[in-house]
């Protein structure tokens, strides 16, 4: 079981009170159905105020020189409370990949920005599935680059767009203004409109290149990037069980509490004992990137993240009855999540191939 020190449980309660005020539902769908998907003065504050985008970013670059677990607090507490805004693309990817693969000057120059919410960056894959076929689709050419990323998270409010991209030495990471010519974003109709997907096409866009990310660099940030996403997502599992729970103890059918239904008992059951499995992953994989240990347990953790949260979605449905499949309901909000996180930075399947294929190369 995880310990956690006393300073990170107080930073857990610091971070929840937070959103508990400035992402209830009512925000969410509010902010879900804006062009925009995020409130401004909501994501300063955050920054300004709580700091949250400069957790895992070194004192010497403006953060707060904490790493993976301390991001993974933060990161779970949104994905409970659903918080709509560029933090994941932000300081999640975008300062991950600066953080592995730029040179020390534009590590000062972007890293203090991103941690103060000043400048909003987003990390430009052109697969985010797997990370052996990055670099596929876009391509360098003297200073001018050319493709297209279909996915890219919250890319129509970035200021600045890093790309990972193939040029003559191999896989380098650059830098382009988001509203630079040969930029073409176009925002994308997705499943989870918390999450604001758009499709970005480069035709001759000028590139200033600032890093250089070899294959383990790479996969490096892809862990970091999976085990974050795998604290939201078991953070929002967490939510639809501790929801679902307390529907079965209001909710009377032929005069008791369908809670008290063995049937249901079980089922509730199960799902927590594959919730607390999921955390201990995610938890353990957290701890492992901050010893610089065992990096398959990312993905371990990712796709077992992945499996509890789409049961917890399910279930929450289907234990509400058919109040659960009304708009009215909140529990679709977490299930479009849970779909979208699902394939997100990686299938389960994806991950669990790629988990034995580095417990091979490690044996």
């Amino acid at each position: 079981m995880t310990e956690y020190t006393q300073d990170q449980a107080t930073f857990r309660e610091v971070v929840t009170k937070f959103l508990q005020a400035k992402s209830t539902p009512t925000d969410v769908r509010r902010l879900m159905a804006s062009d925009e998907g995020y409130d401004a003065d909501v994501w300063q504050q955050l920054c300004q105020e709580v700091g949250l985008a400069g957790t895992h970013i070194p004192e010497e670059y403006g953060g707060f020189g904490f790493g993976p677990v301390e991001l993974g607090i933060a990161a779970e507490e949104m994905g409970r409370h659903l918080y709509c805004g560029p933090f994941f693309s932000s300081a999640v990817m975008a300062g991950y990949a600066i953080l592995n693969g730029d040179s020390e000057a534009n590590k000062q120059k972007l890293l203090p920005e991103i941690a103060a919410g000043s400048t909003v960056a987003t990390l430009v894959l052109d697969s985010v599935n797997d990370p052996n076929q990055v670099g596929r689709q876009l391509r360098v050419t003297g200073k001018e680059l050319d493709g297209t990323a279909p996915i890219v998270t919250d890319a129509h409010i970035a200021d600045v767009l890093l790309v990972v991209a193939s040029g003559e030495d191999g896989l380098g990471l650059y830098s382009v203004i988001a509203d630079a010519d040969g930029v073409k974003i176009s925002p994308q109709q997705a499943l989870d409109p918390t999450r604001k997907l758009s499709r970005v096409a480069f035709s001759g866009a000028e590139v200033q290149k600032i890093g250089h990310l070899s294959e383990s660099g790479l996969n490096k940030t892809w862990d970091q990037i999976s085990v974050a996403l795998a604290h939201e997502m078991i953070g929002g599992a967490q939510q639809l069980f501790d929801s679902t729970l307390e529907y079965t103890k209001v909710r009377v059918q032929f005069g008791r509490p369908i809670g008290s239904f063995q049937a249901l008992k079980h089922r509730c059951a199960d799902l927590l004992l594959e919730l607390e499995w999921a955390k201990a992953a995610t938890h353990h994989a957290a701890f492992c990137l901050a010893s610089g240990q065992e990096p398959e347990t990312a993905s371990m953790a990712k796709a077992m993240a992945s499996d509890i949260y789409m049961e917890a979605a399910r279930a929450a449905v289907q234990l509400r009855g058919g109040i659960g499949f009304t708009w009215e309901e909140d529990t679709h909000l977490w299930f479009k999540r849970a779909k979208a996180s699902e394939v997100f930075m990686g299938s389960p399947h994806t991950h669990r191939e790629r988990l034995l294929s580095l417990m091979e190369e490690a044996s």
